[in-house]
């Protein structure tokens, strides 16, 4: 059996590519060498600075004093959710591998990242200080002029032109470029990257189904009931901290497990999707009126 299990470890890292070719926020993972493991085993620490601006400079007396600060936040991630399966041993009695790999793709694709995409976008669009507003946009010219809007609002807060991505449901992406195929291309391609975002993944509250609950054992995600349609959303890469820390799947093999002849395979995601208080003007929300 051990190398059944060694043959199944090999999928690990693939499951993490699977994750990045179907999570449409994973675009937004933040740089792990930022931050480090905290104290606890669900906290991380991420390093903050602070500084004073300029001052007038003295010709006889020369610089004003300023201050700088590095400070250590420490902060706990703030979605995390798992899942058991199994497989029956003669389902897959050649290797631990294949009967897993297309279990684990499907559930990833299938299941993981339009969570993991909601959350975020649930969590993103919740946080106090980020630019917001709500229309009607039932016009391609309309669009295009929300996301004009939009673009002039992060600079006049002076938020960085590079690293910004929108992220816009398909039936608004579509109607942009049947209005006006040249101009939508211009104004798109402002942004280091346009993602099509079903509704059914783009609203400003979600609730998580706990597996357990009457109504609620097929897992999963639905709107929250007072929840709205998101149209678009402009986000900062810089903005947010995003990091996905994926534990070890867990596996039993058929004769350790007490209660059936199969295998048994869990898999856990935990992960942080916060807005930097300082760089809440880097997140744009535009809702359905």
């Amino acid at each position: 059996m051990a190398n059944n299990i060694e043959k199944f470890k090999k999928f690990v890292p693939l499951m993490d590519e699977v994750y990045k070719k179907a999570s449409l926020t994973a675009v937004l993972d933040s740089d792990k060498t930022l931050a480090r493991e905290g104290a606890n085993a669900n906290e991380i620490i991420v390093p903050a600075v602070s500084m004073d601006g300029l001052a007038n400079y003295d010709r006889n007396s020369g610089y004003a004093n300023g201050d700088v600060a590095l400070k250590n936040e420490t902060m706990a991630y703030n979605y995390e959710r798992g899942r058991m399966f199994s497989v029956d041993s003669m389902d897959n009695e050649e290797t631990a591998g294949l009967a897993f790999g297309k279990l684990a793709g499907e559930f990833i694709r299938t299941k993981v990242t339009p969570e993991a995409d909601a959350v975020r976008f649930a969590a993103y669009a919740t946080t106090t200080g980020i630019s917001k507003t709500a229309a009607v946009l039932d016009t391609g010219e309309k669009v295009i002029s929300a996301v004009v809007a939009a673009m002039t609002a992060l600079d006049e807060d002076e938020v960085p032109y590079e690293d910004r991505y929108l992220f816009i449901t398909p039936r608004l992406y579509s109607m942009a470029l049947n209005a006006d195929s040249n101009t939508v291309k211009s104004v798109f391609d402002e942004f280091a990257g346009v993602v099509k975002v079903p509704q059914t993944r783009f609203y400003t509250a979600i609730d998580l189904c706990d597996g357990v609950s009457d109504g609620e054992t097929t897992g999963g995600f639905k709107k929250g009931a007072a929840a709205k349609d998101i149209n678009f959303m402009v986000v900062h890469k810089a903005a947010v901290l995003q990091l996905v820390k994926h534990s070890a799947p867990k596996v039993i093999t058929p004769e350790m497990n007490q209660t059936a002849d199969s295998w048994k395979y869990g898999y856990r995601i935990c992960a942080i999707n916060k807005v930097f208080p300082n760089k809440a003007a880097g997140i744009y929300l535009h809702t359905k009126a």
